[in-house]
């Protein structure tokens, strides 16, 4: 049996959650941040503008765990105005979203209003200033991940995500990793 690598990484802002980009136009990829292994895979994705923890193994098996619609996923997004409790409240019954030219009704969630944020979430890069005016933050838990979701939810209550981090996937924590950190870990669950 093989010896199987796995990593933990903080995604930046502006990368893909891949290896390779067959188009034209130059993107930021994950091989730039560290000497992966061959083999080493994302394990599900964050889009280019999301950033946050990314899993990262060269086992296929546990990337298909992990993707498992059993494994929580939370994510702090920053939303465009003071989010209300009853766009929360919205949130957690689930709202509907368009995906592949589908409406569907997002599952039930955990949702809430962030009042002190992370020291993993940083500074980030500048979103915009005062005059446009406030924004806040909310935390959202999902089981399910499709294409955008999160960002799709925000919307759909009348707070457009401006920034989104993924924090968490099951028990394992952004923890104090700086964007563009990389961890190798042993194992993903002990």
């Amino acid at each position: 049996m093989k010896n199987q690598h796995h990593f933990l990484i903080h995604k930046p802002h502006g990368y893909l959650s891949q290896f390779i980009y067959e188009k034209k136009r130059h993107k930021k990829l994950l091989g730039e941040l560290h000497d992966f292994p061959e083999g080493t895979m994302a394990i599900g994705r964050l889009d280019e503008d999301s950033e946050g923890l990314l899993l990262l193994t060269t086992d296929g098996m546990i990337s298909e765990l992990i993707r498992s619609k059993t494994i929580e996923k939370e994510y702090y997004a920053q939303v465009d105005g003071m989010i209300t409790p009853n766009a929360i409240l919205q949130l957690k019954e689930g709202v509907e979203i368009g995906f592949k030219g589908i409406r569907y009704t997002t599952k039930n969630c955990e949702a809430a209003i962030v009042n002190q944020l992370p020291d993993c979430i940083g500074e980030g890069r500048r979103i915009r200033d005062e005059r446009h005016g406030p924004t806040s933050w909310v935390s959202i838990t999902l089981t399910e991940g499709k294409f955008r979701q999160v960002r799709k939810m925000t919307a759909a209550v009348g707070f457009p995500t401006l920034r989104l981090i993924r924090i968490r996937v099951g028990s394992i924590h952004l923890q104090n990793l700086k964007a563009g950190e990389v961890l190798e870990v042993t194992s993903f669950f002990n």
